[in-house]
């Protein structure tokens, strides 16, 4: 229905983007991924998926066509919705996946919260045939250090929001913090994904 919205960004979280175009605010659930294409933004162009189901419609919104493209394959896998395509491309970059996917590593994609073994088994036997044409290698993710207080509690609001146990989240957020103090918020969180 909506190929995508461009506009001001009016409020922006890792879970969620406010876009106002055309003196409307449109709610657009974003992965991680996306934030951190958009964080540093005023305006931005988001390319959406619209889910409609008996109880709920629901915008999800991304940075490129590549992203909602594997959403898009995600979905279409029976037992993945929408919640946990954002998840798993949360946790994972669109390339990261695509290696994933390639080289049938479920044990890695079975990380992801909400995703058991034999989900992770049938997404990559589904889509492993459709992804033949994206990036294989798993790149390393950039660290764009950011620092402290500021970082923990953007990483801490996001689990939250994402519906994480606040106690689970503030053990695996401090870790990951010891571990590497210049990690930026992004990288906390997506390295928090994986350990939860």
């Amino acid at each position: 229905m909506y190929e995508y919205i461009s506009g001001e960004i009016a409020e922006l979280t890792p879970a969620y983007v406010v876009i106002e175009a055309a003196g409307v605010g449109y709610y657009i659930n974003i992965s991680l991924q996306t934030y951190t294409e958009i964080e540093h933004e005023r305006s931005a162009r988001i390319y959406t998926h619209y889910i409609v189901r008996e109880d709920a419609q629901i915008l999800y919104g991304f940075a490129t066509r590549q992203e909602r493209e594997l959403f898009r394959l995600l979905v279409s896998v029976s037992g993945v919705g929408g919640g946990t395509a954002r998840m798993i491309l949360s946790t994972y970059s669109p390339r990261e996946l695509a290696g994933i996917i390639s080289t049938e590593n479920a044990g890695l994609l079975k990380n992801v919260k909400g995703l058991g073994l034999k989900t992770a088994q049938k997404i990559i036997v589904e889509l492993r045939d459709k992804i033949a044409g994206q990036a294989t290698t798993i790149e390393p993710a950039a660290l764009r250090g950011a620092g402290g207080d500021a970082v923990y509690d953007e990483a801490l609001a996001a689990l939250t929001m994402l519906g994480f146990p606040k106690a689970a989240s503030d053990k695996a957020i401090r870790s990951l913090m010891k571990e590497n103090p210049s990690a930026a918020v992004e990288e906390v969180i997506r390295q928090a994904l994986k350990r939860l």
